[in-house]
């Protein structure tokens, strides 16, 4: 017997397999993970929708500190007067510990449940491996910046306003990268 996959992209939702045997009285025997991974939708699934929602609202509150600190940074570097100094070291822990490091945890924490919701369906998408090494640099990206902020801290950042206008937009090109791997699912 035949059997043809066909991936249909439905309005960006995950990849959904079709499985279509060319008599149709003949029975598919299917592993359980094969099963899972030729029907698994996850639109279907409401606790992979709220580890979905959850995931994204971390994502966010994520990136509004990856893309704030560098811009701390920025700003810290120019500064003169230790006023100015030692206020940018307080809102540079501040963000890193409270809002960043927490925020980061709870996406990487969902984002890891959701792959294992999904393993037998994600394991063989391209883009999921492409997505991962991504987040591996942001996880670098977000603990070189803690090393910044202990730079500052201890008044031994010698960079420049300028080096860290460069170093702040970093975080985007990846940010997009990620939004078009997850939406389009290329390969």
């Amino acid at each position: 017997a035949m059997v043809l996959h066909q991936r249909l992209y439905n309005l960006g939702r995950t990849a959904q397999t079709v499985v279509v045997v060319s008599n149709p009285e003949q029975q598919l025997s299917l592993t359980p993970k094969a099963t899972l991974a030729v029907f698994w939708r996850p639109e279907a699934d409401p606790m992979y929708l709220w580890l979905k929602a959850f995931h994204i609202i971390s994502v966010i509150t994520w990136f509004a500190g990856i893309f704030y600190l560098p811009r701390l940074f920025v700003y810290h570097a120019s500064v003169e007067d230790e006023i100015s100094n030692e206020r940018f070291k307080v809102m540079e822990d501040k963000l890193y510990r409270l809002i960043m490091t927490p925020s980061m945890l709870v996406a990487l924490g969902l984002g890891f449940w959701m792959l294992l919701q999904g393993w037998a369906a994600l394991s063989t998408a391209y883009w999921i491996w492409v997505k991962l090494v991504l987040v591996l640099g942001l996880v670098g990206y977000h603990l070189n910046c803690g090393r910044m902020v202990r730079l500052f801290a201890e008044d031994r950042q010698k960079h420049s306003e300028r080096y860290f206008r460069i170093y702040n937009e970093l975080p985007v090109l990846l940010l997009v990268l990620v939004v078009l791997l997850v939406v389009i699912k290329p390969f």
